[in-house]
């Protein structure tokens, strides 16, 4: 290697000049120097005092001088080291005796550490150089003690962590569930079919003392002084392993059990759905209660340490296993079966994920989380797949429904209120879900606007540009699951052998659908014009139950096959008339006892539907009995308008009744 270049030296040597000239001028300028600022001008003097002692050329008086530096400094060890060792006879620790002691302790420790410095500057002899190595043996043994004292401090000074201050907390029942997609439910249905009262709001970070503030000050000191022990890796393991502990304490708190993803797998719905409730509402508190006050104590310790992103390392390290872990859970719930009576609990999980995505990335904002916040945008993105994936399998399952036999009564069935109720709740999902079916929604449009041709007027397969209705994809995937679930409605109505109950049956769940969409959150997803065209599909299947049921009845009060309408028996048949009417009031009768077993659920409509059977056939009764009055004697008069009135009021209650035994007073 060649010489030194003279022109760096010079230039190397101004630099130096200059720096120890700003130097001068910043301590002229600052009356008042912190601990930190008083440490590093230490270090500059005892590097200088090297520097000097090694370029000086040593005379004899210099050797003199440095010989009785060594031996001040030999004599200070000793007593130093006699305070230490006999610091270590103890059993018990040191802060628990007395927190004085702890911070003499530390002082002398720290004391031994710099004159080991000291040493290390100077031309040792051969009996000094085993002074020096007697000091780093000390001084490690003192290191292991105090890293213990350290984590003995965090784990005795923890606080109290109590859940229950926080909003997030679950009281319900844990044996609450959904009724099973394969029976749709039965009468509960409306009311099983609810979203969890999780809490939507509450994003506020709450930072509470996971530990005594009073310990605080020493914790500080005691990690400076391993650091600038170069013991910083002891001291970061020391907190990492307490919080790992503190951590699990937590969960266990929150009532979250460590469960495998065949643990998960194995479980049964009952269980698994309360374990999911707890996870909804634990994690929330997990991250931004526990883990944000963790984060602001690591910063507390380790915000003096000039050295790497301690504090950073530190949390990211102690709190990966239990994030980790909690992941574990949403992800084996992601990739467990698609059930639909899942959906919602999924659909909790998601959006709890999706909410606390700004959280993560503010804890785990560098390189030290990022393994955490790729893990946790897989599991969000393995959640909202199957979220996708669950309700187009619910599409399907309601598509797939089949019955054996006609839902009695023609009532509501319990497939429509299963659905109606069921995508009422996911509205409280909107964002959600149109982020989980974003991607599958031209697909459903195209399968949409095929599957289920509408005759309605004014109809043009087009909601989206009709009324308020929305295009959202989680719109598009509600409008083909009407279409799906009307579909499948009429083909459970061709069980029915009776074509009037056949139309009272359509007549019923069309208008249930059309009334859950109109007074819900669904009229601004569905739209204005949605609502329009199955209000005229339920009033022509009401129009086709009159036709189906009356027609034939009120034929026979008609005029036709009558010779006249006059007083004289001559020209009109008394046997016709006589056979006429007693047609009508044996057909009236079979109506009457079977269609007050028949249902119609909805009151207004009930009555809607009476009202308009009795202004036409009251009035054809009145008409005919009025007309014949003179040639129909009194005796074959069953019934009078009024009793055909209310017995019409009867019809509907879904409890069979008999006239044959009752006859006009």
């Amino acid at each position: 290697m060649g010489g030194c270049n003279p022109m760096m030296e010079t230039l190397e040597e101004e630099n130096l000049i200059a720096a120890a000239r700003l130097l001068l001028r910043a301590l002229d300028s600052n009356k008042k120097i912190t601990d930190k600022a008083r440490k590093v001008l230490a270090d500059v003097s005892a590097r200088l005092t090297s520097v000097m002692k090694i370029a000086a050329p040593k005379d004899e008086d210099e050797d003199e001088q440095e010989g009785g530096e060594v031996a001040d400094i030999r004599e200070r060890i000793n007593l130093i080291l006699e305070k230490i060792v006999a610091w270590e006879g103890g059993d018990s620790m040191i802060w628990d005796c007395d927190p004085e002691d702890g911070k003499e302790y530390l002082k002398t420790v720290d004391e031994a550490r710099r004159l080991a410095e000291s040493l290390e500057c100077l031309n040792l002899s051969k009996d000094e150089t085993e002074l020096l190595r007697n000091v780093n043996d000390v001084i490690h043994t003192s290191m292991s003690r105090i890293e213990e004292e350290f984590r003995r401090m965090l784990v005795q000074n923890m606080q109290n962590f109590e859940p229950e201050r926080f909003s997030f907390r679950s009281n319900e029942d844990d044996s609450l569930d959904l009724n099973s997609i394969a029976s749709f439910g039965d009468d509960s249905i409306d009311e099983s079919v609810q979203r969890d009262s999780l809490s939507r709001g509450g994003s506020e970070v709450v930072v509470m003392d996971l530990v005594n503030p009073q310990v605080i000050p020493d914790l500080i000191t005691i990690a400076n002084l391993m650091f600038d022990s170069n013991y910083g890796r002891e001291c970061c393991q020391a907190f990492i392993s307490a919080f790992k502990e503190a951590l699990d304490d937590c969960l266990f708190v929150l009532e979250i059990e460590k469960l495998s993803i065949e643990d998960v797998l194995k479980m049964e719905w009952v269980s698994l759905n309360s374990r999911i409730r707890r996870w909804t509402k634990g994690m929330k508190v997990f991250v931004r209660v526990y883990l944000a006050s963790e984060k602001f104590l690591c910063e507390q310790i380790f915000d003096q340490i000039q050295t790497d992103p301690v504090s950073s390392i530190c949390f990211s390290e102690s709190s990966k296993a239990s994030m980790l872990q909690l992941l574990k859970f949403a992800e084996a719930i992601s990739i467990g079966p698609h059930q639909p009576e899942k959906l919602l609990k999924i659909l909790d999980i998601y959006e709890v994920l999706s909410e606390l995505i700004p959280d993560i990335d503010g804890l785990y904002s560098d390189e030290n989380g990022s393994c955490i916040r790729t893990e946790f945008q897989h599991v969000l993105t393995r959640v909202g797949n199957c979220v996708k994936t669950t309700f187009i399998e619910f599409e399907n399952a309601v598509g797939s429904n089949t019955s054996n036999s006609a839902f009695p009564g023609g009532g509501n069935h319990h497939l429509t209120r299963y659905v109606m109720n069921y995508i009422k709740t996911l509205t409280d999902y909107g964002d959600s879900l149109n982020a989980c079916l974003k991607d599958h929604e031209q697909a459903v449009d195209d399968q949409d606007s095929s599957s289920s041709p509408d005759t309605s007027p004014g109809n043009n397969n087009d909601d989206t540009n009709n009324g308020n209705s929305s295009s959202s994809p989680m719109a598009l995937h509600f409008r083909l699951l009407m279409s799906i679930l009307e579909h499948n409605l009429e083909e459970k109505s061709k069980l029915y052998k009776d074509e009037a109950l056949r139309h009272l049956f359509m007549m019923n769940n069309i208008n249930y659908m059309a009334e859950k969409v109109k007074n819900s959150e669904l009229r601004n997803i569905l739209g204005d014009n949605w609502i329009r065209k199955h209000n005229w599909k339920f009033q022509q299947h009401a129009m086709s139950y009159e036709r189906a049921t009356w027609s034939s009845i009120l034929n026979l009060l008609r005029q036709d096959g009558l010779s006249g309408s006059g007083s004289s028996g001559s020209s009109t048949s008394r046997t016709l008339l006589r056979e006429r009417l007693h047609a009508f009031y044996t057909a009236f009768e079979d109506i009457y006892k079977s269609q007050t077993g028949w249902s119609i659920p909805n009151s207004q409509l009930r009555e809607d539907v009476r009202i308009s059977m009795s202004l036409k056939v009251i009035q054809a009764y009145r008409n005919f009995v009025g007309r014949h009055n003179n040639n129909i004697s009194e005796k074959y008069i069953k019934y009078s308008a009024d009793d055909l009135e209310n017995y019409i009021m009867d019809l509907f209650e879904g409890a069979p009744k008999s006239l044959h035994s009752f006859h006009r007073k």
